[in-house]
């Protein structure tokens, strides 16, 4: 199936300016994501993940090249726009005292509430179709502080879809998860991808998840370099052993998409 460009990069340099100069991460990125799909980013530790995230969220500028959103440039969007087409889940827990799970989820509806923040009906109806479509109904008069951090993610990614946007970044979503969470998480955001024809990008560092479940990896590497396809194409390519097996004592499997610790011999 050929799915809509929702998110289009082109000849896109990241990084940072500073009073020492910039500071380039990766440059020349020409990729796109599309709708319905759940694409998966990897590479290792300081190549640009966040920073590419980040970029992508409007949190900061990119260095060259342009970012559009449905064929929209980036930078034209005002920031009300912005949270009407984008969702963010970062890495940090949310640090809340007395505050429910319905109320969390509810924040997701700042960029349509006005300066009061007053939930309509509609408002509401959208925040109770988040929570169940994430099954966290059980949950909903829990207060945040007391949840596990699987269910405090899930609470995260539900605020984001109560805000309606086409598009949801999320920055290490399993990060802080045990393992049958982990799976839970990446099936979830799959799910709603394929269900809801969200557009879904993720930074994570558990490859064998990933390569399982996203629809397309984007695989990050030193000096900028970008490897797109689906987990079967990168495989048959070669590009998935190279990038897993690459300095590490780990061979990879590329018809179970598993990777072995490479034990020496006694």
């Amino acid at each position: 199936m050929n799915h809509v460009e929702t998110v289009q990069l082109t000849d896109v340099s990241i990084g940072y300016r500073t009073r020492q100069g910039v500071r380039t991460v990766a440059k020349g990125i020409t990729a796109a994501l599309r709708q319905g799909e759940l694409t998966c980013l990897l590479g290792p530790n300081g190549v640009g993940k966040s920073t590419l995230l980040r970029t992508l969220s409007a949190f900061q500028p990119c260095l060259s090249g342009t970012i559009s959103i449905d064929g929209r440039p980036l930078h034209d969007y005002s920031a009300k726009e912005l949270a009407q087409h984008i969702g963010v889940v970062l890495t940090e827990r949310p640090d809340v005292q007395q505050m429910t799970v319905w109320q969390m989820v509810a924040m997701g509806r700042s960029p349509y509430t006005g300066f009061w923040g007053s939930l309509h009906a509609d408002d509401e109806r959208v925040v109770n179709e988040a929570i169940n479509l994430v099954g966290i109904a059980p949950l909903a008069e829990r207060q945040v502080a007391t949840l596990s951090d699987g269910e405090r993610q899930k609470v995260m990614i539900a605020k984001a879809l109560a805000q309606q946007t086409a598009v949801i970044f999320l920055d290490e979503p399993t990060a802080f998860l045990d393992y049958p969470s982990k799976v839970d998480t990446l099936l979830l955001l799959s799910r709603i991808c394929h269900e809801q024809q969200h557009t879904v990008l993720l930074s994570t560092h558990d490859i064998e998840l990933a390569m399982q479940v996203a629809d397309t990896l984007w695989l990050l590497q030193e000096g900028g370099a970008l490897d797109i396809g689906s987990p079967r194409s990168l495989a048959d390519d070669g590009v998935l052993r190279r990038f897993v097996e690459d300095g590490h004592n780990v061979v990879f499997d590329d018809a179970t998409f598993s990777i072995h610790v490479k034990k020496s011999a006694v």
